[in-house]
């Protein structure tokens, strides 16, 4: 029997579950036949609420498998249709966390994105080359220490490996990304989907979440004390919104 990895439950009500991945857990069901997060969040709905028959849980969007972070996923089909619609609008705001080789500085990449079904990558190519998608994110570099950075990105398009794909072009690969030159076999990627915005689908209702990396594994830990003023702020913050509703 194989281990499943613990999901944090962030934020729960009827129309949405916000949750955060553990890294090298898929998303959806993939050929590895591993425990994916979309079909546990949905016996853990069946659990919790003592539902009988197939349970409704839309992916609303995506991590790549090694990456942690929040994911929202939509607990009816209406949730589902108007986060979708965040999404596609560019209204759903995703940022997240990650450390590079290097010592970038701030910016905006915009790149044309081609993927190779065969093995799973992704290059950047031309503008116009046949089947390649426009990638665009911005990127701001908070803090360096023994040669690496602790960067925030914000997605403005949700392409496969984007940002993996980005950053290395762009000289900074990624901590521990064998595939796109930023580490070793085994070592695991520093990405992590950290911030979460969108509007509630039903109450049209603003609303933030966070989730921080583990700061106590390589190579967060070197960035720790950042990384938790970030999560202290995010809670301060957190607390005034709900006194104030």
């Amino acid at each position: 029997m194989k281990t499943v990895p613990e999901i944090r439950v962030v934020y729960e009500d009827n129309h949405l579950l916000v949750v955060s991945k553990p890294p090298n857990m898929p998303t959806q069901p993939d050929d590895s036949r591993d425990p994916d997060l979309l079909n546990e969040m949905k016996a853990y709905v069946a659990r919790k609420y003592q539902k009988p028959g197939a349970v409704y849980l839309g992916l609303v969007h995506r991590l790549d498998r090694p990456v942690g972070g929040l994911l929202v996923l939509a607990r009816t089909s209406k949730a589902a249709e108007r986060l979708s619609k965040q999404v596609q609008a560019k209204t759903m705001n995703r940022e997240y966390l990650t450390v590079v080789r290097g010592t970038p500085e701030s910016g905006e990449l915009c790149d044309w994105l081609l993927k190779n079904p065969a093995d799973n990558t992704v290059r950047v190519v031309p503008a116009g080359t046949p089947g390649a998608k426009e990638a665009r994110l911005s990127f701001r570099a908070l803090e360096s220490r023994n040669g690496c950075t602790l960067v925030r990105v914000r997605l403005y398009t949700g392409r496969s490996h984007q940002i993996r794909v980005q950053l290395s072009h762009a000289g900074f690969p990624i901590w521990g990304d064998a595939r796109y030159g930023g580490g070793q076999p085994g070592e695991q990627i520093a990405l992590w989907g950290t911030f979460l915005t969108l509007v509630h689908p039903t109450r049209k209702e603003e609303m933030k979440f966070f989730s921080a990396p583990p700061v106590k594994l390589l190579p967060w830990s070197e960035f720790s004390s950042y990384i938790l003023t970030i999560e202290h702020t995010a809670e301060r913050r957190q607390n005034l919104e709900e006194q104030n509703c």
